[in-house]
């Protein structure tokens, strides 16, 4: 029975690697659409939400299907529940690059402002961390998965420029109001992609060593 359960985990690794994959390059083709105005490119990440649905359908019926059937303990137990918690979150990431791509549409036609906030350095930021927590997590790396979790800090307050430079720029141009609420809806999405990021930061954390870090400042350390 433990031989099966091994390669049942395998498999379950397998999966969450390749749902990893897809998700990370729909956040990248996300943002490729957004700095090239490319409608086509975002409605192929739109339309790429399906399959992300699908595949983490699948993974958590897995799960439950190990639980069921296995009831690991100890190591085992910490990687399955972890599986299913980064699985809603790799969802979750999709779902948001998808709403990324629905604002870069919208954009594709608009006028071209200037705006004072570099919303590609903030993607880049996101999209390593987004590398990082899914390289811990095939690595079982926990100094990776900590590191993660404290770029969270640089993202927020990159949230919080974009919206202290948005509220400056209604003030004086309000023709472009709707520009600017696009790139509210943009830089909040960025935002809370890191936050699904973190999550699956931590749950690499517990996965690796059985330490729950949400919510407390053991991430912040070491």
């Amino acid at each position: 029975m433990a031989l099966h359960l091994q390669k049942e985990i395998a498999k379950l690794k397998k999966k969450i690697l390749s749902l990893g994959t897809i998700v990370e390059e729909s956040v990248r083709k996300a943002v490729d659409s957004l700095e090239r105005r490319d409608d086509k490119l975002a409605q192929q990440v739109i339309d790429s939400d399906y399959d992300i649905d699908q595949q983490e359908v699948d993974l958590e019926e897995e799960c439950l299907k190990i639980l069921a059937l296995y009831q690991p303990v100890a190591n085992d137990l910490r990687f399955v529940i972890a599986i299913l918690k980064i699985n809603n979150d790799l969802e979750r990431i999709g779902d948001l690059a998808g709403g990324i791509a629905e604002r870069a549409k919208r954009l594709a036609y608009s006028d071209k402002i200037s705006f004072p906030f570099d919303f590609h350095k903030m993607a880049e930021r996101v999209q390593l961390m987004l590398r990082n927590s899914l390289d811990a997590l095939v690595n079982s790396d926990l100094q990776l998965a900590n590191e993660v979790c404290r770029s969270d800090d640089e993202i927020d307050a990159m949230n919080r420029e974009v919206y202290e430079k948005v509220h400056d720029g209604i003030r004086k141009d309000l023709v472009h109001l709707e520009i600017y609420i696009q790139y509210i809806g943009i830089s909040r999405a960025l935002e809370r992609i890191a936050d699904h990021t973190t999550n699956i930061a931590e749950d690499v954390v517990y996965m690796i060593n059985g330490a729950i870090i949400r919510h407390t400042e053991f991430k912040n350390k070491g």
